[in-house]
């Protein structure tokens, strides 16, 4: 098998969450890029007609959903849309994801709810939906957008990385249940990457030099870096790989 075969999406759908934004909007492009069709969902519906211009103008098909995913029937309604359009979800990548942060003494009880519920509960309903099919079928893929902070700690972010270690755990869980179907789950966890929410997050000097200076590679991530792991893990040159927490942070766990 030829390698452009290998990371081929052709004729594959995608469902792909938070895409109307930062790594979300990355993924889709690179996706439609490799041959899928995309079933996009977002909040902001003028970003998600914007990225149907670009996924059709490559010939490939698009579904714009909205829904938020703080809400459980909201997400089942996400997954059931893109069943409905496509027939069938390939591919899932929950990347839709929200950061809350601040100390824990001080931090809202309501935040730390709606943290769990996009960051966590929502890819637990979504990946729910689409599993039976996929098993079926005997051929899937499930990529977790996870964080770095679910596996080192970082001060203000008890939410978000409980909420990111959690869903690595998720992850391990769907892979024992999936595996023997031949659907693959994995999650990626990024550095801080610059997207809007990135860059709005880390602009401060006193708290982003600190942190570049911590990382052997001394960057900070960006999404299409995110979306090319993560078009590796949706491609059949990864059929190998399961339960899967890979790093993308510039060395940052290793020392």
């Amino acid at each position: 098998m030829a390698w452009e075969t290998r990371f081929s999406l052709e004729g594959k759908k995608a469902l792909i969450t938070g895409a109307s934004s930062g790594i979300g909007t990355s993924i889709a492009q690179v996706f439609a890029d490799a041959g899928a069709d995309i079933a996009a969902h977002g909040r902001d519906k003028d970003r998600l007609a914007q990225l149907g211009t670009e996924v059709q103008a490559l010939g490939r098909d698009f579904a714009a959903i909205t829904g938020d995913l703080a809400d459980a029937e909201e997400t089942a309604l996400v997954a059931a849309r893109a069943l409905e359009v496509f027939g069938r979800v390939d591919i899932l990548v929950n990347s839709a994801g929200i950061a809350l942060t601040g100390p824990v003494v001080d931090y809202d009880l309501a935040d730390w709810q709606r943290t769990l519920a996009v960051n966590l509960t929502a890819p637990f309903i979504l990946s729910r939906a689409v599993l039976p099919g996929m098993m079926e079928r005997r051929q899937g893929k499930i990529i977790n957008i996870s964080s770095q902070t679910g596996v080192i700690a970082l001060a203000d972010h008890a939410a978000y990385a409980t909420s990111k270690g959690a869903l690595n755990s998720l992850t391990k869980s769907l892979m024992t249940e999936a595996a023997p179907y031949n659907v693959q789950v994995n999650a990626i966890c990024p550095t801080v990457v610059l997207t809007e929410m990135g860059k709005e997050l880390w602009s401060a000097p006193e708290k982003k030099d600190p942190f570049i200076e911590r990382t052997p590679l001394g960057r900070f991530g960006e999404p299409v870096e995110i979306a090319d792991m993560a078009l590796y893990l949706a491609a059949p040159a990864s059929d190998l790989v399961n339960g899967a927490i890979m790093m993308i942070e510039g060395g940052y766990s290793s020392i």
